[in-house]
């Protein structure tokens, strides 16, 4: 049996090297910068709040206490609609799984307890972005696709 837990702020720092990780696995670089204090504050300050978190503790004792899984969300309080009566949506935004972990079935653990936190707090849809190995597992859980979603990026 996997055991997930609701993540803690001081259990930023993993989250955010468990990010690093994804974003070195979906684009083949690893790019350490700013960005890392910054998103460990972003953490400490949203989680359990309009962050939603949960994880796997890592079990290799030669590491010290670190985190062998997440999946990170946010919860967004959009204006009501008729299919949407509460206004609530979810964005799942990371979910990685420490490479000595992987095949354990602790990123759909995760994934899975994120899904119920959301729907505690009254959502009535959840999006995010699957890379084409992520697929299967997110429609598996009843994922599909829906309209077209556009985007632009502005820091440019």
């Amino acid at each position: 049996m996997i055991t997930t837990r609701p993540a803690r702020p001081e259990d930023a720092p993993e989250i955010v090297r468990l990010r690093r990780l994804m974003f070195a696995d979906m684009n083949g670089q690893d790019r350490p910068g700013t960005w890392e204090r910054t998103a460990e504050e972003v953490a400490r300050r949203q989680l359990g709040a309009e962050l939603g978190a949960f994880v796997v503790d890592g079990d290799d004792p030669a590491s010290g206490p670190h985190l062998a899984a997440c999946a990170v969300g946010r919860l967004e309080q959009r204006l009501p609609a008729p299919g949407h009566p509460t206004g609530r949506f979810g964005f799942v935004f990371n979910v990685c799984t420490d490479t000595r972990y992987r095949g354990r079935g602790y990123a759909r653990a995760t994934t899975e307890a994120l899904l119920g936190w959301f729907a505690a707090q009254g959502v009535t849809r959840v999006d995010l972005h699957a890379t084409k190995e992520a697929e299967g597992l997110y429609r598996a859980l009843g994922f599909t696709e829906h309209s077209l979603a556009l985007s632009l990026d502005v820091s440019r």
